[in-house]
């Protein structure tokens, strides 16, 4: 089976529906985490992606949570501490919308802000305690290279976004005491179900050629820095933002 560096760890992701999401699940498991896959839609492909980590040697459960709502959150988390208190989290959770600042809704706003900002809080406070316990642990959100540089036609995403940065830069120096690691992840154009339903092909073929490395990135590519940061030799990185973007943007 070979050694596995996260063999007794235990890992919440959220979005697992999702293309990072399902694949950063997948990539913890056969580094030998367990997984707990937070979804709120798509239960058939958070099912599945269990499957496949349950397959990779290791226990896997889906979850759903509507990160929106407090109460939700802790009693996904309470029902993961019934086993073993979370060690990793890694929020890949995500929406977007894209359109003019000028058209945004209250109703939009509210729901980026939940899914990205309000519910990085929520989960952040639910693992707290059971990492500040043991002074370990890492918490990993999933940005975006908009939340850096800002996206014209997503003002509202790059807002959130560069609100989660925010957090990580300041949570980051807040834990470091404990032995906590917080960082982000900030993808460019990643080939996820996201960009399907936001860019016919064509359009992903002429944003490929805009990129230094001539291609959209793969979800498994942002899953395995991830991974690196979840492990021990991680420790001493934290309120740091990593891009993976094929030199999009530098």
């Amino acid at each position: 089976m070979g050694w596995k560096p996260l063999k007794g760890e235990t890992a919440v992701i959220t979005g697992g529906s999702g293309g990072i999401g399902s694949a950063t699940a997948l990539e913890l498991a056969r580094a030998g985490a367990d997984v707990v896959i937070g979804y709120k839609e798509g239960r058939d492909r958070a099912e599945e992606t269990a499957k496949r980590c349950r397959d990779a040697g290791a226990d896997a459960r889906v979850v759903r949570m509507d990160m929106s709502d407090r109460a939700s959150v802790e009693q996904a988390i309470r029902s993961v501490c019934s086993l073993r208190s979370p060690s990793i989290l890694v929020h890949a959770a995500g929406i977007s919308r894209p359109g003019l600042v000028q058209d945004v809704t209250d109703r939009e706003y509210d729901e980026m802000m939940d899914v990205h900002v309000r519910s990085a809080f929520h989960l952040v406070q639910a693992v707290l305690p059971g990492m500040l316990r043991v002074k370990r642990g890492r918490i990993i959100l999933v940005t975006s290279i908009w939340g850096e540089t800002g996206g014209s036609g997503e003002v509202l995403y790059s807002a959130a976004k560069g609100a989660q940065i925010g957090m990580v830069k300041a949570l980051g120096k807040e834990l470091a005491p404990s032995g906590i690691t917080v960082n982000a992840v900030s993808p460019g154009a990643i080939s996820t179900p996201m960009l399907d339903g936001q860019l016919p092909f064509e359009d992903q073929r002429a944003l490929a050629e805009e990129i230094p490395a001539g291609r959209l990135g793969r979800p498994d590519e942002v899953a395995s820095l991830i991974r690196y940061l979840c492990l021990p030799e991680a420790s001493y990185i934290t309120g740091q933002i990593l891009r993976v973007n094929g030199g999009w943007y530098t």
